[in-house]
């Protein structure tokens, strides 16, 4: 990916826009995972209902703990030690002022990915972004930039291009409560 192209993602997404991304299944679509307005843009884009929380990427690990609340669960801690970067999504209790579409019933989820371009724009973004599958809200999941192109059009203001994604099962989704339970919320690429 340019340099420039880069640029606009970051200048789109810091002025509350849309970005589609590629990540290690699917193609996903991002806004500042800490703005209210810029979360409100992206499930107007999808057409989405209230019906699952949006999860969010982060560059590490330190930034995926600007969205829980402290102290963060140590079975959370060791978990994401061993599977980040990677297709694990892990929820834990949200810190405040996270916006309320990325607020499940056990917290807030996000990863780190191990897609390159994922983790260019959350790193160059230097905040948590939103990772949601980047599609109309019911229709599948874009395995190209064309795909998310024919469902979502100029919704989403940068599509970065990295050709075809791989598909296959989705990150898997764990809660990890205040008490260290787990729960797999939704079984996927990585098994837990």
């Amino acid at each position: 990916m340019s340099a420039e192209l880069m640029d606009r993602a970051v200048a789109a997404l810091r002025a509350g826009q849309v970005v589609c991304f590629p990540t290690e299944t699917f193609y996903g679509l991002a806004v500042d995972a800490r703005s209210v307005a810029a979360v409100a843009a992206l499930v107007a884009a999808k057409g989405r209902g209230d019906d699952a929380p949006i999860a969010a990427i982060a560059a590490d690990p330190v930034v995926a703990r600007t969205l829980w609340a402290e102290p963060v669960p140590r079975r959370a801690l060791d978990l994401a030690a061993a599977h980040w970067p990677g297709p694990l999504t892990l929820i834990c209790p949200s810190a405040a002022g996270v916006p309320a579409p990325l607020v499940g019933p056990d917290g807030t989820g996000v990863r780190v990915s191990s897609h390159p371009w994922a983790a260019a724009l959350a790193a160059a973004f230097g905040g948590p972004i939103t990772a949601t599958s980047a599609n109309l809200a019911g229709s599948p999941p874009a395995r190209t930039a064309a795909e998310a192109i024919a469902q979502l059009g100029t919704s989403v203001k940068v599509y970065l291009d990295a050709g075809p994604t791989p598909g296959g099962p989705p990150s898997t989704v764990a809660a990890v409560r205040a008490d260290g339970s787990l729960v797999v919320v939704r079984p996927g690429a990585v098994r837990l």
